[in-house]
């Protein structure tokens, strides 16, 4: 593979790695060299453009099996010479045309990032006509706060674009990818084993029908350019850590006419000091006074939009929870908003000044009665079966 990079070396990985080690090593150097982090530093950029063109090909099991066989210019792209999973499909057509007479065609799956998929459509004897953008899935980073009102946040998405210079053919500008010789344009290589045809993709041109002679010097035949896309999405309110939200037609155009695929964006929301999410509703923490909790009062608490007035009644206890319903965060699917749950808590001062522990003695002199009492006569032996009785 001299001339070509090194993509386990890019990612830190070993050849052997794990589908999870090289996930986590794509994230980690993602994250160190995002162009958000390094704002006009072109080093960062390249080197995360370089991160994502290794993560691209080493987590597609079909581009890291062609990329260690040393097939294709630089492992990651299928126009041109490298292997076309079209034709793969166009391949399995042929099975079925010569089993029953007809034809079939099929869907790829790809993977860039977390998820990428594209799609391709085969014309006659199974050659690609055009292919579907594959689909990118990012992550963007929120505070709770803009998760709970929505905001417009930027967005970076490495992702590939037709080459400007040879426009997606992979071939030399004044030059055009050739016929292949083998498969005579349809991508495939059909072997018959007695009543059946069994179909491959072409050993020559790795199923693409056609061959390069004279490569585009800009993307080395590989018809595509990695770039770094900026965006600014619109979040909606109410989204949780780990939402999915689908931007039709922002992931990576097509190739040869196809439509572009889609980008999926994963939110990660950072915590509030404040409030803590439990499914649809929203718990606060608030911490009464020993007065307040025995006689009651009517206290301030904290909502997501200043503050509101609740009452706690006379003997309130420790862990009793108030709500206020639909002040919570809005529910997903438009569906009304979630509660704000309110545990009290009695604080228990950890020191007392001289006129608290004098007050605390004459309060102590005044309560009737051991609280422990029913406690240990549940304890006694028989105690349960006096109590029933």
């Amino acid at each position: 593979m001299a001339g070509r990079p090194d993509y386990y070396k890019i990612l830190g990985v070993g050849k052997n790695a794990s589908d999870e080690e090289i996930k986590k090593a794509y994230r980690k150097l993602a994250r160190q060299h995002h162009p958000d982090r390094n704002p006009g530093d072109k080093k960062a950029e390249d080197r995360f453009k370089e991160i994502s063109q290794a993560h691209d090909v080493l987590s597609d099991p079909e581009k890291r099996k062609a990329y260690d066989r040393g097939q294709g210019p630089l492992g990651g792209f299928t126009t041109g010479g490298g292997f076309d999973p079209g034709a793969m499909a166009g391949g399995f057509g042929d099975i079925l045309s010569n089993l029953f007479g007809g034809g079939a065609g099929a869907g790829t799956a790809g993977r860039t990032g977390g998820t990428a998929r594209g799609r391709t459509s085969t014309g006659r004897a199974g050659r690609t006509a055009e292919t579907q953008g594959r689909d990118l899935e990012t992550e963007v980073s929120l505070t709770f706060d803009q998760a709970v009102h929505g905001a417009q946040v930027p967005l970076s998405v490495p992702t590939s674009q037709p080459c400007p210079t040879c426009n997606g053919t992979g071939a030399k500008p004044g030059t055009s990818p050739k016929v292949c010789p083998v498969c005579n344009g349809r991508g495939i290589e059909s072997q018959s084993q007695g009543i059946f045809s069994i179909s491959q993709p072409c050993s020559n041109c790795n199923g693409s029908g056609t061959v390069i002679e004279d490569p585009c010097p800009t993307c080395h035949g590989t018809g595509a350019q990695r770039s770094i896309r900026k965006l600014r999405v619109n979040i909606p309110a109410g989204v949780r850590d780990g939402s999915r939200i689908r931007l039709a037609g922002k992931g990576e155009a097509g190739l040869r006419g196809g439509e572009p695929g889609d980008l999926y964006v994963i939110t990660r929301v950072g915590e509030s000091p404040v409030f803590k999410p439990v499914g649809d509703n929203l718990e606060v923490e608030v911490p009464l006074t020993i007065p307040e909790a025995v006689r009651g009062a009517v206290i301030e608490v904290p909502t997501l939009n200043g503050s509101k007035r609740l009452r706690v009644p006379a003997g309130t206890r420790h862990g009793t929870i108030q709500r206020l319903r639909g002040e919570g965060p809005p529910r997903a699917g438009g569906k009304g908003r979630g509660d704000i749950r309110y545990r009290f808590v009695i604080d228990v001062p950890d020191k007392l000044s001289p006129e608290q522990d004098e007050a605390i003695e004459r309060l102590s002199k005044v309560m009737n009665g051991n609280p422990r009492a029913e406690l240990f006569a549940q304890a006694a032996p028989g105690g349960a079966r006096a109590r029933n009785n």
